[in-house]
């Protein structure tokens, strides 16, 4: 959906017990289900996050990567530790260390968002942009940690320039492959590739099922979509249901709504809930809330929200037996 500008060896029992530490700083009762202990040069290099359903809750924030303040806060307001923490970030701009590993420390998995704003997709492709992607990628590897990558989100829709109607499809699914090729190259074996579409216009058109787009499974491990509940009587079935429908005629891969929120206009603290209920129904992975002003104000709003949030949170967060 467009908006505004989102981005603004020691000993066994020693390592034991640096690990129960630094869970407990992070204040993170679910540990059990995530990767969550601070980033360190030693070990080897994670290749997989878990995939179970209900798995994650997810933030993003304004002031995200440049602060962790709007986080803390959001988790302050709600009682919820997000699990994934997203930022923006243009093209030519580096991987913002202290950022995630801030939200390693949090007990979160950065999120990052790669916009090729003005760029020519076929220039990725041909290696125009080989030096930049190598030196991301090198820096994605130096943390050591899991990082939840996607490039071009939104591209089945036609407000961004790589997208539908402005750069082909074809075009596309090239560049998505090369960019994954280098850092596979690289090592950097930490990466989770988030392919992130928008939901589709079922009525108009306008925005197409996001098929042409796929780079196919060797290139992807989750799917993203982005979505938002507009109007009052949007509810998530209608809103991503058929989308998931044609996402699975292709693949099975793990889904993330990947951006989310609903504004005063949908009855906010009603759509969480139905947001909650929506994610535990189709057996997703979880979702990442947009808590910023853009098309609509999409921003937590007092009591009722906060509270639909935090019991939202806790019909999905049991421990693992």
């Amino acid at each position: 959906m467009k908006h505004q500008r989102k981005r603004q060896k020691k000993p066994f029992r020693f390592v034991i017990l640096m690990a129960v530490v630094i869970v407990l700083a992070a204040g993170a009762v679910a540990a059990v289900r995530h990767y969550r202990s601070a980033p360190t040069a030693a070990g080897p290099l994670p290749t997989h996050l878990p995939h179970a359903p209900e798995s994650y809750i997810g933030v993003y924030s304004p002031q995200a990567p440049s602060s962790w303040a709007g986080i803390a806060a959001f988790e302050t307001k709600t009682g919820v530790t997000p699990d994934v923490a997203m930022y923006y970030s243009g093209w030519y701009e580096g991987f913002q260390v202290s950022f995630a590993t801030t939200a390693a420390r949090q007990g979160a998995v950065p999120l990052v968002q790669i916009d090729p704003e003005h760029i020519n997709l076929a220039k990725i492709t041909d290696g125009t942009y080989d030096g930049f992607l190598t030196k991301y990628a090198s820096e994605v590897r130096t943390y050591r940690h899991p990082v939840i990558i996607s490039f071009g989100h939104e591209m089945n829709g036609n407000w961004y320039d790589w997208g539908y109607q402005h750069t082909p499809p074809k075009v596309f699914v090239a560049a998505w492959r090369h960019i994954v090729t280098v850092f596979r190259a690289i090592g950097a074996s930490n990466v989770t590739w988030l392919w992130t579409v928008n939901i589709m216009d079922t009525q108009t058109g306008k925005i197409p099922a996001p098929g042409p787009w796929w780079p196919g499974s060797a290139y992807v491990n989750w799917v993203g979509i982005d979505g938002y509940y507009m109007k009052a009587p949007w509810t998530f079935a209608p809103m991503f249901g058929p989308t998931i429908a044609k996402i699975r005629e292709f693949t099975h891969d793990p889904i993330l709504i990947s951006e989310t929120g609903a504004g005063p206009i949908a009855g906010q603290s009603r759509k969480i809930a139905d947001l909650f209920a929506g994610i535990h129904a189709y057996g997703l992975l979880g979702f990442v809330w947009f808590n910023s002003n853009g098309v609509q104000d999409w921003r937590l709003n007092g009591p009722a929200s906060f509270t639909a949030f935090h019991r939202g949170a806790r019909t999905y967060r049991s421990p693992v037996p």
